[in-house]
């Protein structure tokens, strides 16, 4: 069943076709991964699913986005559409405050200033980023003192504070130590079980180990799309069989 879909997607940076004519369908409960060589679009085109491209200068779009049936360039509340599709970025960027407040700062946004409710969502969120019984005795202490991994832990924490449905995840290891690395994937292959996963990765070995479905990107276009065992054990296309052999990119 698909959660997301993008159906003849083109993107534009002023006169650069940054994306071209992309149709992609993401499977709901399952992480789907975006390969392919810098600047091949794949980040570009995570971006378009929750909008962050609007923050952009002279960006054009054309084409739909579904969620759930419904466009988001149609008249979509873009506040609403980021609360239901989360984003952690490449590299851990938690606010300079306690972690508590990390945590607390998005359900506060959203109207919600009950301690024992925020108590209750910061605990959660932080057991949910495999992350509470190494700070449950530090939340009033800056989040900027964790080690790199903590902090990408808890901005996944802090995107799961407000009950996404998707995750956006943009090369969310490739700042990270290999075991806080394998923290990170151990613990995607568990919320998948609650939530939409869609990672870039600059890794091949990251994508066979952990998506379910990957998308291969080259100059904008989306070369081939399957399930990962498929794109990585019997390509259709030569182009896929090149990258993931490491000939090019």
């Amino acid at each position: 069943m698909s959660i997301l879909k993008a159906e003849n997607l083109n993107l534009y940076y002023g006169n650069n076709h940054a994306l071209k004519n992309i149709n992609l369908d993401i499977r709901k409960n399952a992480i789907t991964a975006l390969i392919g060589p810098s600047g091949c679009g794949k980040s570009t085109f995570l971006r378009t699913l929750n909008r962050m491209n609007d923050l952009i200068e002279n960006v054009r779009i054309t084409g739909k986005v579904l969620y759930e049936g419904k466009d988001i360039y149609d008249n979509y509340d873009v506040i609403e559409l980021r609360k239901k599709i989360g984003m952690v970025f490449q590299r851990p960027n938690p606010f300079p405050m306690p972690i508590y407040d990390n945590i607390a700062y998005g359900p506060r946004i959203h109207g919600n200033n009950n301690k024992a409710e925020l108590d209750e969502i910061v605990e959660n969120s932080l057991k949910s980023a495999a992350l509470w019984d190494e700070v449950k005795d530090r939340l009033k202490k800056s989040a900027l003192g964790l080690s790199g991994g903590q902090q990408q832990r808890l901005c996944i924490a802090r995107a799961l504070s407000v009950e996404p449905e998707v995750l956006l995840m943009d090369e969310p290891t490739s700042a990270l130590d290999p075991i806080s690395t394998m923290k990170i994937e151990e613990l995607l292959l568990e919320l998948k079980k609650k939530y939409t996963i869609i990672i870039v990765t600059h890794s091949m070995q990251q994508a066979a180990r952990i998506s379910d479905y990957t998308a291969f990107f080259l100059s904008g276009e989306v070369i081939e799309y399957d399930e990962t065992n498929k794109i990585f054990s019997n390509p259709r296309d030569r182009r896929t069989e090149d990258y993931i052999t490491g000939r090019f990119g």
